[in-house]
């Protein structure tokens, strides 16, 4: 009887041939993952026999790996939830197989992934992982207003004095570990040289890794003040007596990381930094880098941060859970001295029928409460903002943000390029229309020029996304704030 229920066992996983795969780089939430013949028909493992179900589990006796030049076999095995000697129920190694692909896909070293059953021999199974990798040199030049973002370059008349240019080498997967080696000459309106790498697997369990940086930058314009919720800007060759740059920064950091699973990763950072003004800085704003009115401060650096990944696509998440957390202690005396905690946070629901709903959060709190200007940044700077309220910036020691954002897919499609088969023989496109609320709240007790900060800040609007290769998502929007301002905004970046 044993052999008679083996015998069907075999047979019937024989026959539907399962394996998960991807596509393309942007993985769907709709799409099983499971596939009933050699031409990828999916099917539910739910629908099979319950014969088959968790019954005696299988030995996975081999992983074997093709498609990848560069990375190492290790590499990608370490991202699996399955290792070689592995024993399985069939339930389990679907969804294991899902996973297995999820997390391939976020490491962001390729652009397709299939996970297959290669082959039975009783309740030993081999597993085959074929990748198609990305491209990891990327010598580009560098051309990029030195505004913070599109809307305030336009304001600006889109001049193009107002604009850094050189080059950025980046070098993904150096060794094929996916490790990072970049180099940054930026000159034009400010200059900035960064040299830094990373290396996540530094050990055998490929659990330790550690990254070194080294930057130094020069401004000719800065924001030394807020008034009336806008950057008040000072420019160097306004000022016959100023020095070549109105703000230099140079400095370094070594960073530790820890990653004893899948999904959670551990980093302790140290770095000290030096900046220094013009006195024409402390003319105007005698707080900038500290609460004494110092043109100079030397201030070092100590960070633990924690991260957590479990989400179909982490560039644009449709279905999972994205977390981060740190703290930091800047300075070892009271000017400038401060505790930083930083927060982020999002939750993304698949709703079926191609509509997706995600819920966002993001938090900052430092103490003490009174700090110098360069400490107040919050609202408006990097990816700390709401929808509709682009043109303004508002600063704080304290806030947090909600993003609500609701998704239905409209467009899936690849665009075929002439060029035999290989990791780059189509450009694959997903479009989705949404709709979204925003709010937000800044605490601000020390500079008093900004309205918008101490109070309750609402947004809403519609828009377009657009996701494509390499993790590229351009962000088409019309918002509205709660002061009756609309309009209509770009973003060619990530949310967090």
């Amino acid at each position: 009887m044993v052999w008679k229920y083996r015998t069907l066992l075999v047979a019937a996983i024989c026959c539907t041939s399962c394996f998960v795969r991807s596509q393309s780089i942007i993985p769907s939430v709709a799409e099983s993952g499971i596939a009933g013949s050699e031409e990828g028909v999916p099917i539910n493992i739910d629908n099979l026999p319950d014969s088959l179900k968790g019954r005696k589990p299988f030995v996975v006796s081999l992983i074997s790996i093709s498609g990848n030049k560069k990375t190492k076999d290790y590499v990608i095995k370490r991202e699996l939830p399955f290792q070689e000697g592995d024993s399985v129920v069939l339930n389990e190694l679907v969804d294991k197989f899902r996973l297995g692909k999820q997390q391939l896909i976020n490491t962001r070293l390729f652009n397709e992934v299939v996970i297959s059953l290669k082959r039975f021999r009783g309740y030993m199974v081999e597993v085959q992982v074929d990748v198609k990798e990305r491209w990891y040199i990327f010598p580009i030049p560098y051309f990029k207003p030195v505004d913070r973002n599109l809307q305030t370059w336009a304001q600006k008349g889109y001049s193009l004095d107002r604009i850094n240019y050189g080059a950025k080498f980046t070098y993904y997967n150096t060794t094929g570990r996916n490790d990072k080696l970049k180099l940054w000459l930026i000159t034009g309106y400010a200059k900035q040289l960064q040299l830094s790498y990373d290396q996540p697997y530094a050990d055998k369990s490929l659990k330790k890794g550690y990254a070194v940086n080294f930057i130094y930058s020069g401004l000719k314009e800065i924001n030394v003040n807020t008034i009336n919720n806008q950057q008040f800007f000072l420019k160097s060759d306004s000022l016959p007596k100023s020095g070549t740059f109105l703000e230099t920064m140079y400095g370094g950091s070594v960073q530790f990381n820890y990653r004893p699973g899948l999904q959670t990763r551990h980093s302790v950072r140290a770095g000290y930094w030096v900046n220094e003004v013009d006195n024409a800085v402390l003319e105007i704003n005698p707080k900038y880098l500290s609460l004494s009115g110092k043109k100079k401060i030397a201030v070092p650096e100590l960070t633990y941060s924690i991260s957590h990944v479990n989400v179909d696509y982490a560039p644009y998440p449709l279905k999972g859970v994205l977390a981060y957390a740190a703290i930091t202690r800047r300075g070892f005396g009271n000017d400038p001295g401060m505790w930083n905690l930083d927060l982020k946070g999002t939750r993304a629901w698949d709703l079926k029928k191609k509509f997706s709903y995600s819920l966002q959060f993001a938090g900052m709190l430092t103490l003490p409460f009174k700090q110098p200007y360069r400490n107040h940044r919050l609202f408006g700077y990097g990816d700390f903002y709401l929808r509709g309220l682009e043109k303004y910036v508002i600063d704080g020691v304290a806030g947090a943000m909600a993003r609500n954002t609701l998704r239905r897919e409209i467009f899936n499609f690849n665009v075929r390029l002439p060029v035999k088969k290989g990791s780059h023989d189509h450009i694959p496109f997903r479009l989705y229309a949404k709709s979204y609320t925003d709010m937000g709240f800044s605490i601000n007790k020390t500079f008093d020029n900004n309205s918008y900060a101490n109070r309750m800040l609402y947004t809403a609007g519609a828009g377009l996304d657009i996701v494509t290769l390499y993790d590229i998502v351009v962000r088409l929007e019309y918002s509205a704030n709660h002061f009756g301002q609309r309009g209509f905004f770009f973003h060619f970046k990530n949310d967090f």
